[in-house]
């Protein structure tokens, strides 16, 4: 009875509680991560199909495809059990998925000949090879061809790419640079006939260079019009597909261990560094990537200057008194601000006011087109740096608190101004706490989707912000991120099925983007606090 009363009074109990709390937070978390990656990882596994036979109103029917799902339930007190199946061939059947009861399923079979075909549109094919067309010549159809022609297909992409996104793109850029000088020139009743001339002699050059990509253009899609396959579906009809569709084919059944193993880093290599299609619940989603973390940092480049300043004069230069307190207090408040608040002011006040009155006073040629009076990745990262603002305030300013007055007294009494003090001795000596704050600005701010709705985030971008285009990093231009891709691909979706594999697989690179990010401001942190940990003792 007085070993339970010590134990009590001892406060032991406070932590062993304390101490189950944060394992089972731990355990959740683990959980939820595992949870996550599973779904997610497993989409890219060449998954085996199979051919059913379903016997339906008294007559039998084939249908093809891979178990998506199964599911147990009870209807009207019997016992039932569904397979979800991936039938694909979209464009033939209407649908990608439908339900099976498996009392319904009287024969399964698994052909080794089966071949999937991934498609640009209409999503996969499931059938066998009925016929190869290459160079407009029919060869044999084999798999081995299917996939010569696909490669080929692939490389003719990759070339028109090429020329329609840098070269044509490029020189659209020029011209419509052309086109604004021009406007320049007249609002300042500065084009002569010798500006004028000058103007459209570029413009022809230009012009004609796209001419020549055109030309360019029309022998390469010729070219990859001329490979085709027919296939034959699990009911008998047929489908041809013409090579500019094609995107990867394999034959799942026939595949060992290791022939897998490939395709699966094949496809997560073609999740992270490729482009989105079939309305983003195809393909990549590099583009994504590249805007959270770009976004990213251009708000961690602002928040961290305007933070620390902040939380410098509030706790070495204000003087202590209810004004301080006050701001202080609205400061931790705005930590609780809904960030869709934020994201209206962002709108209202940096894409209409700044942006309209710098369109206004630098860029009046580019009207009634606004350039940056309009959402874009600056004014999303200057939103997310505000909405982030009070939590670096808040971690700078304890920094500045921890570190013992004698410090600055030592300094000051050697000879040091305040300023010296403070820029060579205080403000090194906080930079741990600056760069916790940093942390858990990262944190927040890469998983913000509401406020970004409202100030840059799109569906679909058709260009990167940084291209090879002077200046090169387009700070006015609309950018993919990867919360609003999870938020589109799970809730806009017109293929749900299709689309939830890769909403759990683009939250888990999500996550692993916001964990990579803060690896690396943590070891920054941990440099910073072992190099100063002297002078604190």
């Amino acid at each position: 009875m007085s070993a339970n009363k010590n134990f009590l009074q001892g406060g032991q109990h406070w932590v062993w509680l304390n101490a189950g709390a944060i394992s089972i937070s731990i355990i959740m978390v683990v959980g939820l991560l595992l949870l996550i990656a599973v779904r997610g990882l497993s989409h890219f596994w060449p998954a085996e199909v199979n051919t059913f036979t379903v016997s339906q109103d008294g007559s039998n029917q084939l249908v093809m495809g891979e178990i998506h799902n199964h599911e147990e339930d009870i209807q009207n007190g019997v016992e039932r059990e569904q397979y979800l199946i991936k039938t694909g061939n979209r464009d033939q059947y209407g649908i990608d998925f439908r339900w099976l009861d498996l009392k319904d399923i009287q024969e399964t079979k698994v052909d080794e000949n089966v071949i999937v075909l991934e498609r640009h549109e209409w999503g996969n094919l499931y059938g066998f090879i009925k016929s190869v067309t290459m160079d407009g010549k029919s060869v044999e159809p084999t798999a081995d061809n299917l996939e010569a022609i696909i490669e080929r297909a692939n490389d003719l992409h990759h070339q028109i790419r090429e020329i329609e996104s840098d070269d044509i793109g490029s020189i659209n850029y020029d011209i419509e640079e052309l086109r604004l000088e021009q406007r320049r020139l007249e609002l300042d009743d500065e084009l002569t006939d010798e500006a004028l001339a000058e103007l459209d002699s570029q413009r022809a050059d230009l012009n004609q260079q796209f001419l020549d990509y055109q030309a360019d253009l029309q022998k390469l899609y010729a070219a990859i019009k001329r490979d085709s396959a027919e296939f034959e579906l699990v009911g008998g009809q047929t489908k041809s597909v013409n090579a500019q569709m094609m995107v990867r084919s394999f034959q799942p059944n026939a595949m060992g261990f290791f022939a897998k193993i490939g395709h699966y880093f094949s496809k997560i290599g073609e999740f992270i560094f490729d482009e989105p299609r079939e309305a983003n619940t195809e393909g990549g989603v590099f583009p994504a990537i590249f805007g959270t973390v770009l976004m990213v940092l251009l708000m961690s480049i602002v928040v961290t200057p305007m933070g620390v300043i902040a939380a410098v004069y509030m706790r070495e230069y204000a003087k202590q008194g209810p004004l301080t307190r006050t701001i202080r207090i609205a400061v931790n408040n705005l930590a609780g601000v809904p960030s869709i608040v934020y994201g209206v002011f962002g709108l209202g006040f940096f894409v209409y006011f700044m942006g309209g009155t710098i369109d206004d006073l630098f860029y009046p040629e580019v009207k009634p087109s606004p350039m940056f009076g309009t959402p874009g990745l600056i004014w999303a990262s200057l939103t997310l740096a505000l909405l982030t603002l009070p939590v670096v305030i808040v971690s700078t300013e304890e920094g500045l608190a921890r570190i013992p007055s004698a410090i600055r007294e030592g300094s000051l009494a050697l000879g040091a101004t305040k300023f010296e003090t403070l820029w060579k001795t205080v403000l090194p000596m906080a930079s741990p706490a600056m760069m916790t704050g940093l942390i858990l600005a990262v944190a927040r701010a890469a998983g913000e989707v509401a406020p970004l709705m409202l100030v840059g985030v799109v569906k679909l971008a058709p260009t990167l912000p940084l291209d090879g285009n002077a200046p090169f990093l387009h700070l006015e231009r609309k950018f993919m991120h990867l919360g609003f891709h999870i938020y589109d691909v799970g809730f806009q979706s017109p293929n749900v099925e299709a689309a939830r594999p890769l909403v759990y697989a683009t939250a888990l690179l999500l996550v692993l983007i916001i964990i990579l990010l803060n690896i690396a401001a943590i070891k920054i942190r941990n440099n910073l606090r072992e190099k100063y940990k002297s002078l604190e003792q």
